[in-house]
């Protein structure tokens, strides 16, 4: 019988690298400029976005790999008990990579592969981690494309009307530490629902 995907394994790593991620923006801001600085929170915030969505990947791969009744239940096809955790990514991802839009792209997304009353749906449901969740896609957004567009979408997704560069925005009033401890407690739920 094939290994189970340990989910917990995830949420533990996640929560390892987001405070890596912390821990480098302190250094930084020890040692570097100001201007450097904003440049490392914008870094850090493409950083923050690649772990988590590694981590939903992960999660929902691990769902299906530990319990194939779950994609079963949303698909109406009958999957063998047993399928290897590549296997589950394939049927995520397929040829393509992992990708949502805000918190309600990842319910929708996580919703084709697990019923409704998966614990995962349930914990990114949660009021709590509506506004991280939509910050952090944002922000990344906004990070990486610099454009018109990507700033108004933070703005909006922020209800900051006022807002320079993004590395600037998330490095005052501790805004890039209360977004990766949010983040910290989904996955600390995660992993404390995850049976493996």
């Amino acid at each position: 019988m094939p290994r189970k995907k340990s989910i917990q394994n995830s949420a533990t790593s996640f929560q390892s690298n987001a405070g890596d991620l912390l821990d480098y923006v302190a250094e930084a801001e020890k040692h570097l400029s100001d201007a450097h600085v904003t440049w490392c929170y914008e870094y850090v915030v493409i950083r923050l976005y690649r772990e988590f969505e590694n981590l939903m990947l992960e999660a929902l791969t691990g769902a299906i790999n530990n319990d194939t009744s779950t994609i079963s239940e949303t698909t109406g096809i009958e999957f063998p008990a047993h399928l290897t955790d590549e296997l589950c990514e394939y049927l995520i991802v397929a040829n393509g990579y992992f990708d949502f839009k805000g918190r309600d792209g990842l319910i929708k997304i996580v919703k084709r592969y697990v019923p409704s009353t998966h614990y995962l749906v349930a914990i990114l449901k949660k009021r709590r981690y509506k506004d991280p969740i939509e910050y952090l896609s944002a922000l990344r957004n906004y990070a990486a494309h610099d454009s018109y567009q990507a700033k108004s979408a933070a703005k909006k997704a922020t209800g900051y009307e006022r807002m320079g560069p993004c590395g600037a925005w998330l490095k005052k009033q501790g805004r890039f530490k209360w977004l990766v401890d949010e983040l910290n407690a989904l996955a600390g739920e995660v992993h404390a629902h995850a049976p493996y």
